[in-house]
């Protein structure tokens, strides 16, 4: 039984049962419908609740983080290691390591875990033939991948999925996606589409800035369009119960902070667009209790909050805020700025948010300035956020620059849409 990018078929059996495809890039598992309205199922709940037939015979490696739990929150490793049902011989950490122990930009390194005794090997900053070589050392058959992402196009774990992918295939390994929910909903891309001159691990390939997709479904977009003349051999495991249209908190599920200064859903909700503080002399809320949606610098007094508010954007207002980060930019000093309240997550657009915080912040404070390494045009992924800024552009003038960009992956995202 076969799940093409356009359709399901629907899977046989009274307790909705996996079936699998014939191994095959591009191919995914079919799925049930899950156990209530607002309740999901993730991949990994299908995965064991069919007896994990999909990894039967095999040696099993995967890829994951602390977000890689159970409704119950008892992570997936502790769960499958004792389980004669699968063999599951490594585990690969990405960014902030398996157990979750590294700040932003560090990973745990290679280690024998505790809990387990398995083998952790480290794929943070690893792509293409060295990473190959870690998956061939391991020794495992088949790489399961099952993390939480924050449906951003520079939240690394996506990029951890496509090198893994990528380095799969070099190594003649399956490669398993265990999907999990977009925490932002999958209702639509925004912001502007990568250019490949500015490719890094905060962004490979030419995705939208808020791809509004699952992993498995970028997994199945990688594989196709970017990974053609060497495909991995894909196979997906669908969650049940999720809507396109839901946020996280309408999934039943557990949060786990999928990274140090991701704390809640919330959090997710504008990061897609408060992110590009990242690449300002600005604070984006590191160190503080609310990353992201806390932004400013010595300096910045009322009037950004004003301008910003005055521009009436849909689903948000601005408060003029002071607070004093722990770590990170201006640690320890006060600073002024402005707190983000997303008052209608349905309207909130936070590419564009994101975008008019920039030119106000410009316009209203004399000393906001991009970092010295050119990260905004990474983080954006091309240089016109910049430049237009820089040249006194307005909000819905840069918004509109990607706008022919952005219609064409809207096209190509939708072969790969798995859910309503």
């Amino acid at each position: 039984m076969t799940l093409s990018r356009r359709g399901l078929l629907a899977a046989g059996g009274a307790m909705g049962a996996l079936a699998t495809t014939a191994a095959g890039p591009g191919t995914a598992v079919a799925a049930g419908h899950g156990a209530g309205r607002n309740r999901v199922r993730t991949g990994f709940d299908r995965l064991a609740a069919d007896g994990y037939r999909l990894l039967a015979g095999e040696k099993v490696g995967i890829v994951t983080n602390p977000t890689g739990i159970t409704g119950d929150v008892r992570h997936i490793v502790d769960v499958m290691h004792p389980d004669d049902r699968v063999n599951l011989t490594a585990v690969f950490g990405p960014e902030h390591g398996f157990r979750g122990t590294a700040q932003a930009g560090g990973s745990e390194g290679r280690y024998d875990d505790p809990a387990t005794g398995l083998p952790v090997y480290d794929t943070y900053l690893k792509s293409g033939r060295p990473l190959a070589d870690i998956f061939t050392a391991s020794g495992v058959d088949t790489v399961v991948f099952d993390i939480q992402d924050a449906g951003a196009r520079f939240y690394t774990y996506i990029w951890t999925l496509y090198d893994c992918m990528e380095a799969a295939a070099l190594a003649g390994k399956r490669f398993v996606v265990l999907d999990r929910p977009n925490p932002v909903t999958g209702r639509a891309a925004l912001g502007p589409v990568l250019d490949p001159a500015f490719a890094s691990f905060v962004g490979r390939r030419e995705i939208s800035q808020a791809h509004g997709m699952t992993v498995a479904e970028l997994a199945l977009l990688f594989n196709t369009e970017f990974l053609a003349e060497s495909p991995v051999e894909l196979e997906v495991v669908k969650m049940s119960g999720w809507r396109r249209a839901d946020f996280f908190d309408a999934t039943g599920l557990p949060w786990v902070p999928p990274s140090p200064n991701m704390p809640t859903p919330e959090t997710a909700v504008v990061y897609s667009g408060t992110c590009l503080f990242e690449g300002t002399n600005l604070s984006e809320g590191r160190g503080t209790t609310r990353p992201f949606e806390l932004l400013g610098a010595e300096g910045v007094d009322h009037r950004w909050a004003a301008a910003a508010n005055a521009l009436d954007l849909p689903g948000v207002a601005f408060r003029e805020a002071y607070f004093a980060p722990t770590f990170s930019k201006f640690q320890g000093k006060t600073v002024g700025g402005v707190q983000v309240h997303v008052q209608d997550r349905e309207a909130f657009d936070p590419v564009r948010t994101g975008i008019a915080l920039l030119v106000t912040a410009k316009r209203t404070w004399s000393g906001f300035a991009w970092r010295a390494d050119n990260a905004i045009d990474r983080l954006s992924g091309n240089t016109r956020v910049r430049t237009m800024i820089d040249a006194g552009a307005d909000t819905d003038e840069v918004v509109g620059a990607w706008a022919a960009d952005l219609a064409a992956f809207r096209r190509t995202r939708r072969e790969y849409l798995l859910y309503r």
